[in-house]
């Protein structure tokens, strides 16, 4: 996993071209005016998924990963923590399911990061993460999660 800035985006330009591809929509969008969806920005080799919530309490959510994609999860507005932890082993609580890219697992967070507006994590397919959870209260927040097809 990554965790950064997006100002520092080209220091991973080096991932591949979808990577460059991937940060350069993030930096030159305004997404205030992008409603909740999907946009494809390479057919199904990279796309983005932009979504508004508000964030959850960790107590009945799990950790997930997914294994074609490798996912770039920004923060437009708001603030939020996800929980980490590596995929040693561990034994899926939901299978994977192949259509959707996921599966999830029971295991608490090892660790968790706070993610704020203009910083951005890359979750490689052996990262677990849980994402949407709250700081200190639910509280609202605009993300683009962009997938980058795993080559």
């Amino acid at each position: 996993m990554i965790i950064d800035l997006l100002s520092n985006a080209p220091l991973y330009y080096n991932q591949g071209p979808l990577f460059k591809k991937a940060f350069e929509y993030l930096a030159q969008t305004d997404f205030s005016t992008v409603e909740k969806g999907k946009y494809e920005l390479d057919g199904q080799n990279l796309f983005a998924i932009v979504n508004e919530y508000d964030t959850v309490s960790p107590d009945n959510e799990q950790m997930e990963s997914h294994k074609k994609y490798i996912d770039i999860q920004y923060i437009v507005a708001g603030a939020e923590r996800v929980g980490h932890e590596f995929l040693k082993g561990q034994t899926p609580s939901k299978a994977y399911d192949n259509e959707k890219d996921f599966m999830l697992f029971g295991e608490k967070p090892s660790f968790f990061s706070v993610l704020q507006q203009g910083m951005f994590a890359i979750f490689f397919p052996h990262d677990l993460h849980m994402p949407n959870i709250m700081i200190d209260k639910a509280a609202y927040v605009k993300k683009v999660v962009i997938k980058v097809a795993v080559k």
